[in-house]
Order: C-alpha cells, then structure tokens, then sequence
C-alpha cells in the first residue's frame, strides 16, 4: 500500500482539516507524526501562532476555516482558546503511532478542540476520548508523562527540524515534501501515482 507520513500539531486549525480527511480515506497508509510546533516557531522568533501574532492573517484564518470546512463536510467552532496547549495529546499519540486506534484518537481529539471546543490539554478531556475508542486511559496517561516518552517528544521535534519542518501540516511521499492542507491533495496523489 502506498503511503504519507503527516507531521501534525493538535493545536493547528488546519492540521485539524488535514487529519480529519486522512483518517476517513483508506487509499494511503498514514504515518501520524504528531509534533510540537511552538519550539519551531521560536526558533523563527515568535513567541505564539502566527494567526495570533498578525492581526490581518489571524482575521483572515478565521473567515477560511469555515468555508473550508464546508468544502470537506467537516464540523467547525472556532476554540475560545487558540492555540491550545498539545503536549499531552502529543504525548498520547506518540504511544499510538503503529496502534490500529491511532487515527481514530487524532480525529477525535481535533474534533474535541476544534467542534465541540474543549482543552486537549486537560486529563479529563483525553481520558474520555480514550475511553469513548475502548482503551485504558489511566495506563496510556501514566505512560504518555513518563520520562522516556517526555524524550521521545523532544526527539521528534529534533526530527522535525531536521526535514525543516516550518508549519503543520507538512506531509512526506518518500523525500518530497508538501506543506499546508491545501497540498494534502497534492500529497496523496504523489502517493497513490
């Protein structure tokens, strides 16, 4: 089967688009690469998202989303917190990276910040996704804020850095990069040509 790897961040709006289409196609084996994108953007010299940080290009972001959440027939409340803090569903997800749950916990967990506008950083918010997909939260919480998965997180933003990952979403076909959901078409043709 052919396949795309997505770098995702939890807090990303159009991350959120991105995952969504990925979990519901079947075409393309998915390699979820959650990630952080806040170190990146301070290596860049900005303390927060560039949506909040530009007046215009933040106006403009929240005009966009939902149209093109219309277009892909996608749920859309803009969070009352933005962008909320991803490490710990970060960290869950990094444990569900080979899981079968595993999109099925991204999509769930964008649905959560970005329909129903609810802190994925709060334990009680993740537990209740986990639970709600049949898995045991205490444990998986247990280990997503263990020492050796803390620096799993931090080698995967390394990582990031490395593939000179700039934004979120970025998708890799092989060695060709694709940044934005606008390109995830692009993407996934690349894979399925």
């Amino acid at each position: 089967m052919k396949e795309i790897a997505c770098w995702f961040d939890f807090a990303s709006n159009y991350s959120y688009l991105s995952v969504l289409r990925l979990a519901r196609q079947k075409e393309v084996a998915v390699q979820w690469k959650p990630f952080l994108l806040g170190p990146i953007f301070k290596e860049q010299g900005w303390d927060n998202s560039p949506f909040v940080l530009q007046k215009d290009k933040g106006d403009y972001v929240w005009q966009d989303m939902p149209r093109e959440c219309a277009k892909y027939g996608l749920p859309w409340r803009q969070p009352s917190e933005f962008p909320r803090r991803s490490l710990l569903a970060a960290r869950v997800a990094l444990l569900g990276e080979h899981q079968p749950w595993m999109a099925e916990f991204c999509a769930r967990t964008m649905l959560a910040n970005f329909e129903h506008d609810e802190d994925i950083g709060s334990e009680a918010v993740i537990a209740t996704i986990l639970t709600g997909i049949g898995l045991d939260a205490a444990a998986l919480l247990t280990a997503a804020q263990s020492d050796d998965n803390k620096v799993r997180l931090r080698a995967r933003g390394e990582e990031a850095r490395s593939l000179h990952i700039f934004g979120a979403p970025t998708f890799f076909v092989g060695p060709d990069m694709y940044w934005g959901n606008d390109r995830l078409t692009d993407a996934l043709a690349r894979a399925t040509g």
